[in-house]
């Protein structure tokens, strides 16, 4: 052998070698792609680390491949209701909602088809980490999964369930999945049966447990600021030392029978609004049709463009219409789902649909169709993988189909896909016997579609090394002092006010925030409906542009533009990248100040806000709310302040005419009173410029003076609401109070509401309403307070069974009134003083919520010192403090209470 190949095998080995001294023993590096990396673990457990230093916050998220597709008879339901039982505690974590919430942690379980995942999102600091990664270590192997956790627990998923049965959609999918899928276990909602929730024994949940809860079968991502080497040590200590099971996982080998002709299907129920589904059969997400189906899924449904959105919604013969095609392991589907009001004819809407759908073959997509359909997809998963946390939690998505990798596969293939693919698999797809409406239709030589399986996986990600990395960003500290010291505030031209957060962000993201005021409290009387049409007309067309071609601008640069409207104001929220936010500042402006108010898309409008209000006519939270507010806020017609009945919003609307919306443009937009704040990666002369530009000349034609808010004294009352054949029932409580955010108060009452109804179902509430009594399965209370006005409020909520209602209030009422004499113990108080403190960090590490509160800052002429000195009032604070401030104010009799549900059926079937 020659000397110098000696050399380079020594070299080489001597490289090997040192690469793996890196990594903890039994630990190997798989593959890198674009800035993640994989490892795995002897026992099994693959790891994905992501680091990303822009956001001082971290997120661990694990993913189990276990879902409702690997349930059994009897057991639907089971792999959700499991998802809920692994926050009961193990081993060495015996009250996971107390540590998520005294963390500061932003957490949830979700369960779907293929895939459990858990994920909490937390500041980033090495004690948070390793308290995170021990958690989701112990509770793989050792959580409790007791039976006392199940008979609490059952009754708050079953409360989940009913919540979804108020909805007519929500019920007609259900009925036409279940009819699309004959056999294969995708026809079951992840909720569940009911009976199956109800019944389910503890025993066969616990083997299911044991079985699929397992290093072998999870993926562990950690994405945020992190350091790799640290992180994946780290990862070894705590989870090295699960062994590998000795059972082997049995694939699952169901595959759904080819379909041999049209389903039919009829739902009735109560209701004010009528809906109109189908659903195709389509290939697993892994396969080479999945990217075309996606576009073709777009093609239909978009706004405006959509085929069907066209035919439906513009003829006025739906109020709505959607779809969705979710990447599944195995052969999975694209559903269409549209909204017909009462008064308008379901069996046309529904001829429309068909035909529309059968006509595609023949009337074929365009170019500009396809293009602007990936344009879309394409710009979604641009803004995804330029956020690390929402990297780590799409991820479970692709890690459920096979493997992390095709999250990056499907870009690249939705990039490729033609005009031709498109056409292709609508040939293959929309047939109709591979749909499901309605009834059987015999064929003598039916037309098929043979669903194909998923690819080997290892075929498709062998060797794929993906695309440069994009920008990673700085490290960021969203302290409130390093807050303020980069924070720039300018006041310019017009006295309009700037505040301008430059930080290096991954991908170059900047997000921007412009803020209008005007109107007075005496000129706006009568207006909140024109307002609210206003807002949602400006994004429909400008002298210049069409509603499509803004929403194509807006994909070919890859941002949004939302705007929001009230009666007193506007809100203009864009999401950029630096390259491309000058553009994006001029198109924003000539949405706002050149737009054209076309009686086509008034009238549209019109359509889609009626239905969604006459949808609202019987749904029990909608009712409850507008009570609330009429109740606790008793101002007469005369009044801006005024809340209007459902009935009266829906008379107003169908009264509101397009010269009203335009005089109501013409009246009051301008920037004479504005903010702007911008956070993150942007060219602060070229940004100046152009908002100088844009708005230093757009004045509003009235002044502008502040609607007050102040405190009004309201008696408890007690009101019930029937909602006919509703399975859910919704409790809201509040209470106004003489607190503003300047009280001295205000820091007490907060951290006191934080222990009653906030943190992560650990509060007063949360423990005694969903995890004790299994009434609830969502329950909580609100503090606010204002920060001009010296008034606030306490509410409370909680969704149910409508046999509970009772029960529900006075498990509430008690709770409250314990709060009131005993107050709360210095073990509570420590921890969610801890963990309140934390969560601020979390939240002013979101660029979202950093740059809301920097242009609110703006407004009420405040800046984060304000926060820090809120934040050092509560680290201070004794828990005699906080109990004193809480029996103050608190007091069950004082509450407005409202309850809305089919009340009188529950009262019925409780009678002998």
């Amino acid at each position: 052998m020659k000397v110098n190949h000696v050399i380079a095998l020594l070299l080489l080995f001597t490289f090997l070698r040192l690469d793996a001294q890196t990594l903890p023993f039994g630990v190997v590096k798989n593959t890198s792609v674009e800035g993640i990396t994989e490892y795995e673990l002897q026992n099994g457990l693959k790891v994905l680390i992501f680091p990303d230093p822009s956001k001082a916050t971290i997120t661990v998220n694990i993913t189990y491949l276990v879902g409702s597709r690997h349930e059994g008879y009897g057991e639907t339901g089971m792999a959700h209701l499991l998802e809920h039982l692994v926050f009961k505690g193990s081993t060495n974590h015996l009250n996971i909602p107390q540590e998520l919430t005294e963390h500061g942690a932003r957490p949830n379980g979700t369960t779907w088809y293929d895939r459990t995942n858990y994920f909490e999102t937390f500041a980033a600091s090495e004690a948070n980490l390793k308290w995170a990664l021990d958690l989701e270590s112990d509770r793989m192997v050792n959580s409790f999964i007791a039976k006392k956790d199940l008979d609490s627990e059952m009754t708050v998923v079953r409360n989940e369930y009913e919540s979804g049965e108020n909805s007519p959609s929500s019920v007609l999918m259900k009925r036409v999945l279940s009819a699309a899928y004959a056999w294969h276990n995708y026809g079951n909602t992840t909720i569940g049966a009911r009976a199956d929730i109800e019944n389910v024994p503890i025993d066969r949940l616990q083997a299911f447990y044991r079985n699929y809860y397992q290093p072998d079968n999870a993926i562990l991502l950690v994405a945020g600021k992190i350091d790799e080497a640290k992180t994946i040590q780290l990862v070894s200590e705590y989870f090295s030392n699960i062994q590998k099971p000795t059972r082997v996982l049995i694939p699952t080998y169901t595959k759904e029978p080819t379909q041999d002709g049209e389903n039919l299907i009829t739902l009735k129920r109560v209701g004010e609004l009528q809906a109109l589904a189908c659903a195709y059969h389509t290939a697993p997400g892994p396969h080479s049709d999945f990217a075309a189906i996606s576009v073709l899924d777009e093609i239909l449904t978009n706004e405006p463009a959509g085929r069907l959105y066209k035919a439906l919604v513009e003829t006025k013969k739906a109020s709505s219409v959607w779809s969705f095609a979710p990447g599944l392991k195995e052969g999975g589907f694209l559903y269409i789902g549209a909204d017909v009001r009462k008064e308008n004819s379901l069996a046309d809407a529904q001829e429309t649909l068909t035909r529309t759908l059968e006509n595609f073959t023949n009337e074929p997509p365009t170019k500009e169709e396809v293009e602007r359909s990936k344009a879309t997809i394409l710009k979604y998963w641009n803004l995804a993988y330029n956020n690390a946390e929402r990297v780590g939690l799409t991820m479970s998505e692709y890690i459920a189909q096979g493997d992390w990798r095709l999250f990056f596969l499907f870009r690249d293939k939705v990039e490729n896909v033609s005009t031709e693919d498109v056409i292709a698999v609508a040939k293959k797809y929309l047939k109709p016997s591979n749909r499901t409406i309605g009834q059987f239709i015999p064929e003598g030589n039916p037309d098929r579609t043979d669903i194909p399986d998923a690819p080997p996986i290892k075929s498709l990600v062998e060797g794929y090394k993906g695309r440069a990395e994009i920008s990673k960003g700085e490290e960021f500290d969203p302290s409130p002092d390093n807050i303020d010291k980069r924070n720039k505030t300018i006041t310019a031209k017009n006295n309009i006010e700037y505040s301008f957060l430059k930080k290096e962000n991954r991908g170059d993201a900047v997000t921007a925030s412009i803020n209008l005021r005007f109107g007075t409290p005496e000129k706006l009387v009568g207006k909140s409906t024109a307002a609210g049409f206003v807002s949602m007309m400006l994004k429909r067309g400008t002298k210049t542009m069409s509603r499509q071609q803004i929403e194509d601008k807006l994909n070919d640069l890859k941002s949004t533009v939302n705007i929001f409207g009230s009666s007193s104001g506007a809100g203009i929220r864009i999401e950029s990248k630096n390259e491309n936010l000058a553009a994006v500042m001029d198109l924003m402006a000539d949405i706002v100040k050149n737009p054209v108010f076309t009686e086509e898309e008034f009238s549209k409008l019109k359509e889609e806000q009626l239905a969604g209000m006459e949808e609202q006519l019987v749904d029990p939270s909608a009712l409850a709310n507008n009570l609330m507010s009429r109740l606790t806020n008793p101002y007469p017609k005369t009044d801006v302040r005024y809340v209007m009945t459902m009935e009266e919003e829906i008379a107003e609307i169908k009264a509101l005419k397009l010269e009203d919306v335009v005089a109501f443009y013409k009246d009051f937009y301008g920037a004479t009173n504005a903010s702007v704040s911008v956070v993150g990666d942007f060219d602060e002369k070229l940004v100046t410029e152009k908002l100088d530009m844009h708005l230093s000349n757009w004045k509003s034609s009235m002044p502008y003076q502040r609607i007050t808010n102040p405190y009004k004294d309201v008696k408890g009352t007690n009101e019930n609401i029937e909602t006919p054949d509703k399975a859910n029932a919704t409790f809201v409580a509040s209470m106004n109070m003489p607190i503003g955010d300047s009280h001295p108060d205000y820091a007490a009452f907060t951290i006191g509401n934080y222990m009653l109804g906030g943190g992560f179902l650990n509060s007063r509430l949360a423990v005694r309403i969903r995890q004790k009594e299994g009434l609830s399965y969502g329950v909580g209370s609100r503090f606010n307070a204002s920060a001009l006005d010296e008034s606030g409020s306490f509410s409370a909520f909680a969704i149910y069974a409508p046999e509970n209602r009772d029960k529900v209030q006075k498990a509430f009422m008690e709770e409250l009134d314990k709060v009131r004499t005993t107050g709360f113990t210095k073990e509570e108080f420590d921890a969610a003083k801890a963990g309140w403190l934390q969560s601020r960090t979390v939240s002013r590490a979101q660029d979202n919520a950093l740059v809301g509160k920097l242009a609110y800052n703006l407004y009420i002429d405040r800046n984060l010192q304000w926060d820090k000195a809120l934040e050092d009032k509560i680290s201070k604070m004794t828990v005699e403090d906080v109990n004193k401030v809480m029996a103050k104010y608190v007091d069950p009799s004082k509450m407005v209470y409202v309850k809305a549900g089919d009340f009188a059926k529950a009262i019925k079937e409780d009678k002998p």
